[in-house]
């Protein structure tokens, strides 16, 4: 029993020495991702920049593509996580507390104009987008997801679809208003929207900026109103 207690105890430091350790690896892959770009990024280089040893890393996560992906889940959720972590690697010991990072359940701007929140949100998606702190670690993800089949789909389930159904409640809640015609596809719409941002974000063919979210907004728009004349808002 004496035992128990004292193993009991000393738990919640070592599961807050776990949590730190994990931010700090966290935090090592996206500062070097960015830093000296993907290529040359390595567990080595970020066990060095953390302060751990790689053994740590790899007892979390199997690729280096993985911690970067469980980065960028950090920066989105405030949280490094525990649990299962991306690519299937067991972080931590049978009853750690908690789970993976996954994109909060938050919700699009609703001010009762879906073009005005659509631009709200497309804006803030430029304005990472050409960030030059976020852009090499974006696109080194980018590579990793379409290569490796076990990161993708850990990129669908814990990143993709949380932020796809958020997409999808917003325009869904505009169809409801009469701001979206009612036969719209709205999954066919969220590509319509956000697609674009991407396709010109990937090959680097035109200015990302306010500017063309706008345009994308507006001109996706036309073709969503219920024909015969604009909603009321």
């Amino acid at each position: 029993m004496a035992e128990q207690q004292h193993k009991s105890q000393k738990s919640p430091n070592a599961a807050r020495r776990s949590q730190a350790s994990r931010r700090a690896i966290l935090t090592a892959a996206f500062d070097l991702a960015g830093e000296i770009g993907y290529a040359k990024l390595s567990i080595e280089a970020i066990a060095a920049r953390a302060g751990v040893g790689k053994q740590t890393i790899y007892r979390w996560w199997p690729s280096k593509g993985a911690v970067l992906f469980d980065a960028f889940l950090m920066l989105t959720t405030g949280d490094p996580g525990e649990g299962e972590s991306a690519g299937g690697a067991a972080a931590g010991s049978p009853g750690d507390p908690g789970g993976p990072a996954e994109v909060p359940a938050a919700a699009l701007p609703d001010t009762g104009d879906i073009e005005a929140d659509l631009k709200t949100v497309l804006r803030a998606t430029v304005a990472e987008m050409a960030d030059p702190r976020y852009d090499l670690p974006m696109r080194a993800l980018t590579s990793e997801v379409m290569n490796d089949p076990e990161l993708a789909a850990a990129y669908v389930e814990r990143l993709h679809k949380p932020v796809e159904n958020l997409k999808l409640r917003r325009l869904r809640a505009a169809q409801e208003a009469g701001q979206i015609a009612a036969d719209v596809d709205l999954a066919a719409a969220v590509d319509a929207i956000w697609s674009p941002l991407l396709s010109r974000w990937l090959l680097r063919t035109g200015p990302l900026d306010a500017d063309y979210a706008d345009r994308v907004v507006e001109t996706a728009m036309r073709g969503l109103r219920p024909r015969g004349g604009s909603a009321d808002i």
